[in-house]
């Protein structure tokens, strides 16, 4: 008889709640930021989970300017983003999951202080390559919400979605009939961490 082929993979969500300040402080740079946040050592940030990033205006007089950052995703490559300031004094949130924040760097200085941070979306990778998704159990988190499996990065192709339930106590043990779902790309997961976070953990099983 020969032994399963299934491979268990455990997640832990990433409850560092949303920050508006993680990856720089208030700052009226020239051109580069100090990468001084909260979430910030040695001039890089690094985030648990890959993150959703923000830039914050103070003020009303830097719309049109924009914030381009650089830093790394889950998978180690490197990539940018870039945030066009509202004219207003407000939070504005990227799209891309960054894992780390290496520089950053405005179009002009701003009037007001602009301080870089994140989002309470997240994403995780749970396995690299190719495989088979053939189920999960999961311990949800404080709030309702989806995870959202995907194949080829955090940004690819969406697979699969799986629904969560309010409750800190409550567990989901899903089994995928068959074969399970096909992930040709490596397997990778969004959702919304931080305090409100749609789950605390959870384990992946595959083949």
């Amino acid at each position: 008889m020969s032994g399963s082929d299934i491979k268990a993979e455990f997640v832990e969500a990433d409850l560092n709640a949303a920050d508006n300040a993680s990856v720089a402080q208030a700052d009226q740079p020239n051109t580069d930021f100090t990468i001084d946040g909260t979430d910030a050592s040695g001039g890089v940030a690094t985030f648990a989970a890959a993150r959703i990033l923000t830039a914050t205006t103070a003020g009303t007089g830097d719309g049109a300017k924009t914030v381009t950052i650089t830093g790394t995703d889950l998978d180690g490559n490197t990539i940018t983003e870039t945030i066009t300031l509202p004219g207003s004094a407000t939070t504005t949130a990227g799209t891309k999951y960054f894992k780390t924040v290496t520089a950053a760097e405005i179009s002009a200085q701003p009037a007001a202080d602009v301080s870089l941070g994140h989002a309470a979306g997240a994403a995780d990778l749970v396995y690299a390559g190719r495989s088979r998704l053939k189920g999960a159990f999961i311990v949800n988190g404080a709030t309702a919400g989806v995870i959202t499996f995907l194949t080829n990065g955090a940004d690819g192709t969406e697979v699969f979605k799986l629904g969560t339930v309010a409750s800190a106590t409550a567990e989901r043990d899903v089994t995928i009939p068959e074969q399970g779902l096909l992930f040709e790309q490596g397997i990778y997961i969004t959702y919304q961490g931080g305090t409100n976070e749609v789950f605390t953990n959870m384990t992946v099983f595959r083949a």
